[in-house]
């Protein structure tokens, strides 16, 4: 506790020692006058034989082990002085710190959760899915007899295991509700090694058809809809109509795939004998000690000879793996990379703006310096002081920093798609804060290190005469450097922000082929038809609920279909042309004749009644829609897409033909074309206008997700509240998730939108920042040649001519920066194609339009000082300093 004596009685050692080197001062005077000497002059000769008098003290104290304490207390306190006299210094430089840490802290945080962090299962790098491959290269899901074979000549895999997703209507819990169910097959736990919180797992007797009927329930479930029973035998739960015995809760945390609540043995669904049923995922677990690259080579080998076996029997060529981890999160991994490299140049450019704004201080305060050093602060002394300085801003910006990251990844949460992979695990990750701040406090010490070398290593007599006018030529070159370089990432930024803005506007400008205003929308889970009379009762509820729903105010038009456009829920498939009066016996001549080019097609499905058109306004180019006349009993009828009547009847009247399409909802009755309509982009705004068939869904009623569509004039959140109320007094067991239109549609472009708003936000703050580097350089620059300035007008030159001057140093500087800005830019627009619709990386309007932007204010940055040397005075500026 020594230094903490010390540091107490600092004031009563200080006068100590002054009392002290007076007494020596005194003697040596005394003695002189002893000699001869007179008093003033005995005083004189013994200061100079002393020497320095501060000196003398620091050394002195320097002795004593607690100096150093306080020392950093007095550099601390000193520090503080300083940044309170310059409060806009302060300011920018805190600002200019808190953003660059916050914004890589924050989009480092969500590409760490999604991107980085390990799964949260034991050895999570051994969980693969297992895709199958299909002629074109596409990747398809697995029939069961490939499945079948894959899991038996593999050796590579712990555990194979079937799974097929999808919305179930779950009635027993608090409320009816949709949720994702998944049927898992036998080895789906054991393969991802999670264990059942409470209750079990299934057993052997439930995993086959006609077993008991059982279910694992999740455990965000489990809380929320069965109020955290701990009595599982007494929970049943009627998923889709059928009664379930809940065996079982898994682990919090464990939802795969995606937020699935129930899963069900996949063994109770009977194994379909058919190669191109290609209606299951899979997931495996890698055996230890086998490679990723092993085990793909061996699967890759399997699907081969499978093909070369079955030929056209199998639709599937070939196989390959993906860890599971880069599985889930491919499809946002452009993106995401795309933002971190954004928010490391955001970085780079608060670091420059940082060497800039610091080393503008340190050459304005070198006449401080050169002082401080004449009157014997020693070069450590000096070091310390601005280290200190330094590591006060590192510490004000850092905290200002956390703050701001703080709210930047509960901003990104916000902003951030709902399907956004692995969202739940982001969040503020100290490792990527840590960096920031190492970063930022190494490039803000070593400027102070270097600055405070400079200084104690120059002359401090023509440090003082100098007055700090001038600084040396590494110093300005290396700020009009930095300058160049914020400039030159400043443009790189914008240019991304432009490209992506731009095919944004290009993608809200296309046509979808339906009007999305207006629209209110009802998902609704239904139990699966399973014979006539299901269908029979099934029809009679559509009529009614949509006769019911008609009654409400301000409703114009009431549809129904088995999905809605942008959700990428529709299925697709093989279609059949077939001549007059011919029907497929069964699903055999069905497949057989699927392969005869000449007759098969490929289509997406979908089933719809009348009211579905004029609900969304797609036009009828042709014949006529669904209409009364045609009943369950009645010749089913169909309604094409006008790109298939193009590619299948390009010169013929495609009314009248017959088409066969039961593989889609296993009815085989031939379908007779009646009526053509207009394209939609069904699966998103981007791809273009799928080939489609429709039936109607009066006829057809086997789907168990069904969405109702209403057209109303009137408020749609007034509908919104009506029609659930009315679904719900119509069947209260009913689940019910009610939507506008607009949320479905503003939901597909989320992602795009996401990526744009971030990366602009990134581009417009290096933009401030680059202004303010900019900026600094110039006014620091009107400064140095304030002298010179005064000569050129004191000898004629006009204020127009000093303009000029200011403006062009600064527009060399803008010059080189988008000269060098543009080269990466276009280097690196390979990586953004990819997220652009419509629109060349290389796109020379948005280059041009940045650039031009870009110049303008920055040189209107530069204007601002070059309008101050205007007005410097001749006279005063020859006597400046």
């Amino acid at each position: 506790m020594n230094w903490l004596n010390g540091l107490f009685g600092k004031r009563k050692r200080e006068k100590e020692l002054d009392e002290e080197v007076r007494s020596h001062l005194e003697m040596a005077a005394r003695e002189r006058v002893e000699r001869g000497t007179t008093e003033k002059e005995a005083e004189h000769a013994a200061r100079r034989e002393f020497g320095n008098l501060g000196l003398v003290k620091e050394v002195t104290q320097d002795m004593r082990g607690w100096r150093w304490v306080e020392d950093l207390v007095e550099d601390v306190r000193y520090g503080l002085r300083l940044l309170r006299k310059s409060p806009g210094f302060t300011a920018i430089v805190v600002l200019t710190l808190a953003l660059g840490i916050g914004a890589n802290t924050a989009i480092f945080s969500v590409v760490y959760g999604v991107l980085l962090r390990p799964l949260d299962y034991p050895k999570p790098e051994q969980v693969v899915r297992v895709w199958g491959t299909n002629a074109a290269g596409g990747e398809m899901n697995f029939s069961d007899p490939n499945f079948q074979d894959i899991a038996a000549q593999s050796h590579d895999f712990q555990g194979l295991a079937q799974f097929s997703s999808q919305i179930a209507s779950v009635v027993g819990g608090v409320l009816p509700i949709r949720v994702l169910g998944t049927a898992a097959s036998r080895d789906f736990f054991s393969v991802f090694g999670a264990q059942p919180y409470a209750g079990r797992g299934f057993l052997d007797e439930e995993q086959r058809v006609g077993g008991p009927l059982v279910a694992v329930v999740s455990y965000a479930f489990w809380r929320d809809s069965l109020g955290s029973t701990s009595d599982l035998s007494r929970v049943q739960l009627k998923i889709d109509n059928e009664a379930y015995s809940v065996i079982g809760v898994m682990r919090p945390g464990f939802s795969f795939p995606g937020e699935t609540a129930v899963w069900v043995p996949r063994e109770r669904f009977p194994a379909l004998p058919s190669r191109t049923a290609n209606n299951w995922r899979v997931i495996g677990r890698l055996r230890d000690g086998v490679k990723l690259e092993q085990a793909n080579a061996d699967v890759r080998a399997i699907a081969r000879r499978l093909k070369q076996q079955y030929g056209d029997d199998t639709s599937m060529s070939d196989a390959s793996l993906l860890r599971l981890q880069d599985e889930e999160v491919r499809s946002v991994r452009p993106a995401l990379l795309m933002l971190g490299g954004a928010a490391a140049f955001l970085l780079l450019v608060a670091c420059a703006n940082i060497v800039n704004l610091l080393l503008a201080r340190a050459a304005g305060r070198s006449r401080e310096f050169a002082a401080r050093a004449a009157l014997g602060a020693s070069r450590g002394r000096l070091l310390r002081q601005g280290l200190t300085e330094v590591a006060l801003l590192t510490v004000l910006g850092g905290a200002l920093g956390i703050l701001f990251a703080v709210w930047g990844v509960g901003a990104l949460l916000t902003l951030a798609p709902e399907n956004l992979p692995r969202a739940n695990e982001i969040g503020l990750h100290f490792p990527v804060l840590l960096f920031a701040l190492v970063l930022c406090g190494v490039v803000a010490a070593a400027v102070g290190v270097s600055t405070a070398l400079r200084s104690t290593v120059s002359n401090p007599l023509r440090g003082l005469a100098e007055g700090g006018r001038v600084g040396s030529a590494s110093s300005h070159a290396l700020r009009r450097t930095l300058a160049v370089a914020q400039v030159a990432i400043t443009l790189v930024l914008l240019v991304g922000a432009g490209l992506l803005t731009r095919s944004l506007g290009r993608l809200l400008a296309v046509d979808p082929g339906y009007r999305s205003s207006g629209v209110a929308t009802a998902d609704l889970s239904l139990p699966d038809v399973e014979n006539d009379a299901a269908k029979a009762r099934r029809v009679q509820f559509f009529s009614k609920l949509i006769v019911l729903l008609r009654r409400l105010p301000g409703v114009e038009q009431v549809g129904a279909a088995n999905g809605l456009p942008l959700e990428g829920d529709f299925a697709d498939g093989t279609f059949l042309r077939l001549q007059p009066g011919e029907q497929t016996k069964d699903f055999v001549q069905f497949e057989r004749l699927a392969h005869d080019p000449e007759r098969a097609g490929y289509a997406t499905y979908i089933a719809a009644n009348e009211g579905y058109f004029r609900a969304f306004r797609i036009p009828l180019l042709r014949g006529r829609l669904f209409d009364g006349r045609d009943g369950i009993e009645s010749p089913h009828v169909a309604l094409i897409s006008e790109s298939l009547a193009r590619a299948v009847w390009p010169k013929e009247d495609p009314l009248g033909r017959l088409i066969e399409f039961g593989n889609m909802d296993g009815d085989l009755r031939p379908l007779t074309i009646v009526g053509v309509v207009g394209d939609i982009r069904a699966n998103g705004l981007e791809t273009p206008p799928e080939p489609i068939i429709y039936t109607d869904i009066l006829q057809r009623p086997h789907q168990s997700n069904v969405s109702i569509v209403l057209r109303t004039a009137s408020d749609l959140g007034a509908l919104n509240t009506a029609l659930l109320d009315q679904i719900r007094r119509f069947d209260p067991n009913l689940p019910v998730r009610v939507r506008p239109f607009t949320q479905i549609f503003d939901a597909s472009l989320v992602h795009r939108r996401f990526t744009m708003v971030l990366l602009g936000a990134f581009a417009g703050v290096a933009l401030l920042l680059a202004l303010v580097g900019v900026h600094g350089v110039i006014s620091y620059a009107v400064s140095e040649r304030t002298r010179e300035i005064g000569v050129r007008m004191a000898i004629g030159a006009q204020p127009a001519d000093i303009l000029r001057m200011v403006i062009g140093q600064g527009a060399g500087i803008v010059a080189a920066g988008t000269s060098l800005g543009t080269l990466v830019a276009l280097g690196l627009s390979r990586f953004l194609q990819s997220l652009l619709y419509e629109i060349r990386a290389a796109d020379a309007l948005t280059y041009a339009g940045v650039t031009l932007f870009l110049v303008f204010v920055t040189l209107l940055a530069c204007w601002i000082p070059a309008r101050r040397a205007m007005k410097v005075d001749p006279m005063v500026a020859l006597r400046y300093e």
